[in-house]
């Protein structure tokens, strides 16, 4: 039997289509017409000698044969990217300081940053975990080069921000333990059923927030005094993890974007426990200067990709 070769142009047509919902707008945005990108995927399904795609409406959507291809054309295609990287800047030289917040680090910084470090081996890098006040003013200070952080549309005019994404806040709770099932739920369906229903008798929400300066506790705190939800500290911590651990023993529920949830916690339907929608928040790449060297541009654009990639959510139907 002879070794099946996946052609890349192929696989990147096929990633494309999946990641724009729509293999017309993939055709667009590769320069191809669309007969063309069909033919790739024919192709692409005789070479993987099996089903790809079933009908789904007027759409299609991926069988299980097509999610397996699907994560390795992601890995062959970067893996491509990056030995093209490599050959491109094998004598890249010089300098680059990253800030991340803690929400990213994790996710991140192993992928990214092993990836820029195998393709620029010349390349010295210097990274830092903080929160966003401290990044941007690391920034301003000239002690960073770049920095992921999510903006709160307060920074200075100074800083080159491009905005990444813009995710949803969502309540956190614990995974372990059923929000209903938490002591001070429990309390509050005690005091609503002892004839406490008045607003001012009833059980404060718990809260497990970052301290203060945070633009988040703020957020939080004034949603639920708008909606007229009483609440109250339960923990707070300038530490990200420390306010996992809270949210994942039930002391409280805490508010992030689904990027980076560690798998001890998750969202939380908030009309169940009658708790107010919250707003979006804005991820942005800082720059300390808008043309900046080698370097500091091409983990730029990793940082960039990756983000994407992680933040994406696949359509279930294609076009």
């Amino acid at each position: 039997m002879s070794q099946v070769m996946f052609d890349l142009d192929v696989l990147r047509s096929f990633s494309t289509g999946i990641a724009l919902g729509s293999y017309a707008r993939a055709a667009d945005r590769l320069g191809r017409s669309t007969s063309a990108v069909s033919a790739q995927l024919k192709k692409l399904e005789a070479q993987a000698g099996t089903v790809l795609f079933r009908k789904a409406g007027r759409g299609l959507e991926l069988t299980d044969a097509g999610e397996t291809l699907l994560a390795y054309a992601h890995r062959m295609l970067e893996l491509n990217e990056e030995a093209s990287a490599a050959m491109r800047g094998a004598d890249l030289e010089g300098w680059v300081r990253l800030g991340l917040q803690e929400d990213f680090g994790e996710t991140l910084l192993p992928a990214v940053l092993g990836r820029f470090a195998r393709a620029h081996p010349k390349v010295r890098i210097e990274a830092c975990v903080a929160r966003s006040a401290e990044l941007r003013e690391r920034l301003e200070l000239g002690k960073l080069d770049l920095a992921l952080a999510w903006d709160a549309g307060d920074h200075p005019p100074s800083l080159h921000a491009e905005r990444v994404a813009r995710l949803p806040l969502q309540w956190i709770g614990p995974v372990s333990v059923g929000v209903l099932d938490a002591p001070w739920w429990k309390e509050r369906e005690r005091r609503e059923g002892a004839g406490c229903g008045a607003r001012k008798s009833r059980e404060p929400l718990p809260l497990v927030l970052l301290d203060a300066p945070c633009p988040l506790r703020e957020i939080v705190t004034k949603t639920l005094d708008r909606a007229g939800v009483p609440w109250r500290h339960a923990f707070t911590s300038a530490s990200l993890a420390a306010l996992w651990a809270a949210s994942s023993a039930g002391l409280g529920l805490t508010v992030r974007t689904p990027f980076g949830l560690p798998s001890h916690v998750r969202a939380i339907d908030r009309t169940v426990v009658g708790l107010p929608a919250l707003p979006q928040m804005s991820m942005a790449l800082y720059r300390a200067q808008a043309n900046a060297e080698a370097p500091v541009g091409r983990l730029a654009t990793l940082l960039l990709e990756a983000v994407r990639q992680h933040v994406q959510v696949a359509p279930a139907q294609m076009h």
